[in-house]
């Protein structure tokens, strides 16, 4: 069973973690008092859902009125009474809105335009974000303030925020989310921006299996390594890689590790695999199979009706639905309601259980199809001595409630010789849990870099090279006098290295300027590449891959009061030369940026700002 230590620091503090997702949110939090064991809690009523015991989640719904203000959210939208006036009033509904915030690089091709609702003229996504926040945490506060009389007054101002994010979400997607958490009023500055936490769905889950699975006690009498391939028990540990799969409303989620349970210690393997292949997805496919199937009944091809048919769908049929040798029924009328032609039958349309099936199987391919990705990608020695080797998968996440879909992945992993598993109760709360863990216990102590990062430099000419002789027609003289040629990409940071929270990289880097003013603050762009070639080393040749990550923005104030003019080599005017490097911490949650200088010998630093482009 795993085990926590007492919390170690000196004052109390609220953790609470907000898992915003596309089709249902909720929120978990931990009181952490000095000396006390941390215990994970989740807030479990939300209004108009008071009378559902220990439900920890609400719909991610959300009405404007025409003023574009806030009318009704979560449980409460969905009742009748606000339904009608929503109607009546003309408000805009908004489901699924996440997948607005969705990041450009995944592939959304089978999304179509009348799967999200458009945003309400003068909302931002960002903005419906914030909104959705400061709902959540109205409704985390008013439960922890009713739950634990006292406590909240004395921790209002010592709250750790966790927010979690798609695996396949990047820089510019955080960004934003810590854009909306200002908007919320969560936090009253940006400097209280430290006390907010970014995390991939992925990683928060791994924490909450660790707990609910993996240490277990069911677990631990029943050893994890299904082989016998070592009678060394140590080596056996260190080789035993898990994946856990996160199968939500809008994105699945596969993140790779290697695992040892004593002490508990999880290294990422493989980069991080996501895809928009949620269980909204399904729902849509359902959508698309009703038109096509009712397109030419007079009475059921309304529109209403198909979208009455998909949301009965949605919350009953597609959960219930177990074997596609037999028939599924969305009951959506009254025993009046038939036409037997297109299988309407006492107000139940019958649909094939084999059409049903289908309308799962693009989900479960690129589920399939990111596993074997990682398990390619896991198989590389991490080191000489480390053949990581795959032995359990987890299945958590509100999709993970579907039998069918739990099914189908287990006559695939099993042949295989992996185990595959999904904790008993609650998948839906995992990465509410699970970031609370990650606050708290911070098992992960390395992650891998999901593409190759680098900057574009003008590299200097080499005679002897023949990349360099076939774009000699681009070389330039620069101020130094020297022949450089632009359009060279150096890598800082090749894709599937595995790095520690800590470890820097460091790249030296020299500009040129023609005043001291200008010499204050210098910028560099942050490439990122995505393609096939594993060292990619010019801009030319795959040039689609290639994208700016992000811009880092450094203040050389300090170090400009040091510099002495130059003579250029081509017409002896006064130029300054700034050398400098930039330090990235890739391993972390976040990417973060400092810069350094020498000053008389000695190694100076600032922190530098990391913009990402909308």
């Amino acid at each position: 069973m795993f085990l926590r230590e007492p919390y170690k620091g000196s004052t109390r503090k609220l953790v609470l973690a907000f898992d915003v997702g596309t089709t249902f949110s909720g929120v978990s939090y931990c009181m952490l008092d000095p000396g006390e064991v941390p215990m994970i809690r989740g807030v479990k009523k939300y209004p108009a859902q008071e009378q559902v015991a220990g439900d920890s989640k609400i719909p991610s719904i959300l009405y404007y009125d025409l003023q574009g203000n806030v009318r009704a959210v979560g449980a409460e939208a969905v009742q009748k009474h606000i339904i009608e006036q929503a109607e009546d009033e003309g408000w805009v509904k908004l489901a699924w809105w996440k997948l607005h915030l969705r990041a450009k690089h995944l592939a959304s091709s089978h999304i179509r335009n009348g799967d999200i609702e458009p945003l309400p003229q003068g909302k931002s996504a960002v903005k419906v974000l914030a909104d959705f926040m400061r709902y959540l945490f109205q409704c985390a506060r008013t439960y922890i303030q009713t739950s634990h009389p006292n406590f909240w007054r004395s921790v209002e101002n010592s709250i750790e925020f966790v927010f979690t994010h798609p695996n396949g979400w990047e820089g510019q997607q955080q960004q934003q989310i810590r854009r909306a958490v200002e908007l919320a009023g969560l936090i009253s500055s940006k400097e209280e921006q430290s006390h907010v936490h970014l995390l991939t769905e992925g990683e928060a889950s791994l924490h909450f299996c660790v707990t609910n699975v993996i240490a277990s006690d069911t677990f631990s009498k029943t050893p994890i390594d299904v082989t016998d391939y070592s009678d060394d028990e140590e080596d056996q540990s260190d080789n035993q890689g898990i994946i856990i799969v996160d199968a939500g409303g809008g994105t699945i989620d596969l993140s790779a590790y290697s695992m040892k349970l004593s002490p508990t210690l999880f290294e990422e393997i493989a980069p991080a695999e996501c895809c928009l292949q949620g269980s909204v997805f399904v729902t849509s496919r359902a959508r698309t199979l009703l038109q096509k199937k009712l397109s030419g009944s007079e009475h059921y091809s309304d529109p209403k009706i198909i979208a009455q048919m998909a949301d009965i769908f949605d919350n009953s049929t597609k959960l219930r639905f177990r074997k596609p040798d037999e028939p599924s029924y969305i009951k959506f009328g009254t025993i009046r309601d038939k036409d037997p032609k297109y299988d309407i039958r006492s107000g139940q349309l019958k649909l094939a259980g084999h059409d049903i099936a289908d309308l799962f199987e693009p989900s479960i391919e690129a589920i399939i199809e990111a596993f074997e990705q990682q398990r390619r990608a896991a198989s590389t020695p991490i080191n000489p001595d480390c053949d990581i080797i795959v032995k359990m998968v987890c299945l958590v996440g509100g999709f993970a409630a579907s039998d069918w879909l739990f099914t189908r992945l287990q006559e695939y992993f099993l042949p295989l010789g992996i185990r595959f598993c999904r904790p008993d109760a609650h998948v839906n709360k995992a990465v509410a849990d699970g970031a609370v863990s990650f606050y708290i216990d911070h098992l992960v102590s390395s992650r891998v870099a999901r593409a190759t990062y680098g900057i574009e430099c003008n590299t200097l000419y080499d005679s002897q090279d023949p990349q360099h002789l076939a774009r000699q027609h681009k070389s330039f003289i620069q101020v130094t006098g020297e022949l450089r040629i632009p359009g060279h990409f150096q890598s800082i940071l090749l894709k599937g290295t595995q790095v520690s929270e800590l470890r820097e990289f460091r790249k030296s880097f020299f500009t040129t300027r023609t005043s001291l003013v200008a010499c204050r603050s210098a910028s560099t762009d942050i490439m990122c590449y995505k393609g096939a070639l594993q060292d990619p080393q010019w801009l030319d040749v795959d040039r689609p891959s290639f994208s700016t990550l992000c811009t880092i923005y450094a203040d050389l104030d300090e170090l400009s009061q040091t510099l002495r003019p130059k003579k250029s080599a081509i017409d002896q005017s006064d130029y300054y030369l700034i050398d400098f490097d930039v330090i990235i911490l890739f391993g972390l949650t976040e990417l973060k940026a400092q810069i350094s200088w020498k000053d008389k010998g000695v190694e100076r630093r600032s922190p530098a700002s990391i913009v990402y482009g909308e």
